[in-house]
């Protein structure tokens, strides 16, 4: 697919949310596995199925309702992803940026991205949040990077800045509240896999000694399409488990079963993190 074809493709999708929109938004929300209910914050004034716009990835994952959310949050203007599409899912990368692209065409700048993560760090526990400081992308580093292929220049450059991904203004705004509230957090490194697998010991073991403090399978490439486009990032990783050291003797079992019961827990500290974000000055 060409740069024309790719850019008919975006905006004949951005065209069907658009249609839809009472308020233009201005913030974006990505919501992981178990934190869909998030969108329940929202005073609603759109909800739009992912199946009714054209070209869209649906997501097959529990935990994802997989619809667009579009009203106001402490009086502004969002456009929520109520669930994501993940390379697992057998979607292209191409495909995976389109929520994205949309966003970016609807004139959205600032982006809000929810994941639920495994920790890595020893320190952190199940319920906590992280703010994500920097990330590894394993997945785009292997040669699955969403920016491969023509260079949309309508959004941004061919070779994209990713020293400051995460903006450190919203990073240090999401602390404070998060230090107000009394919510357990901490910044950190997210490291993206593709999946669908959960983490053997040894990749565990790997993953910490290259700087992962979480890992998770979505958010990297995301980060990746929001900042050739311009918007601004904030990452938040609620860790729904923290694996167990690899050298110690039964290694628990992970299950999808455990992140979702964790994303009741952390639903309503992320919320409160995303209000105070939202409704600083």
């Amino acid at each position: 697919m060409d740069e024309a074809d790719m850019m008919r493709t975006i905006e004949a999708a951005a065209e069907v949310v658009r249609r839809r929109l009472i308020t233009p938004p201005q913030y974006g929300l990505i919501l992981g596995s178990g934190l869909g209910r998030l969108a329940d914050a929202v005073v609603a004034e759109a909800v739009i199925p992912y199946g009714e716009i054209p070209h869209f990835p649906r997501s097959t994952v529990e935990g994802h309702v997989g619809r667009f959310v579009a009203g106001k949050l402490e009086g502004q203007p969002v456009l929520v992803m109520q669930g994501r599409a993940h390379y697992y899912e057998g979607y292209s990368m191409a495909e995976l940026a389109l929520p994205l692209r949309v966003m970016q065409t609807l004139g959205i700048h600032t982006l809000i991205l929810t994941n639920a993560a495994g920790g890595l760090n020893p320190s952190f526990r199940p319920g906590d949040v992280m703010i994500i400081r920097d990330q590894i992308n394993l997945v785009g580093m292997t040669g699955l990077n969403p920016l491969i292929g023509p260079n949309l220049s309508r959004f941004g450059p061919r070779f994209v800045d990713m020293t400051q991904a995460y903006d450190p203004d919203l990073r240090a705004i999401a602390r404070q509240v998060a230090a107000r509230q009394a919510i357990p957090c901490h910044e950190g490194v997210y490291v993206a896999l593709s999946g669908p697998c959960f983490e053997t010991p040894a990749e565990v073991r790997f993953l910490r000694v290259i700087g992962a403090d979480a890992v998770g399978m979505s958010t990297g490439s995301e980060v990746a399409v929001a900042r050739h486009g311009g918007m601004r990032v904030l990452g938040l990783s609620g860790i729904s488990n923290v694996a167990a050291p690899p050298d110690v003797e039964p290694v628990g079992e992970t299950t999808h079963e455990e992140v979702l019961e964790a994303g009741r827990l952390l639903v309503p500290r992320l919320e409160t993190i995303i209000r105070g974000v939202l409704k600083h000055p």
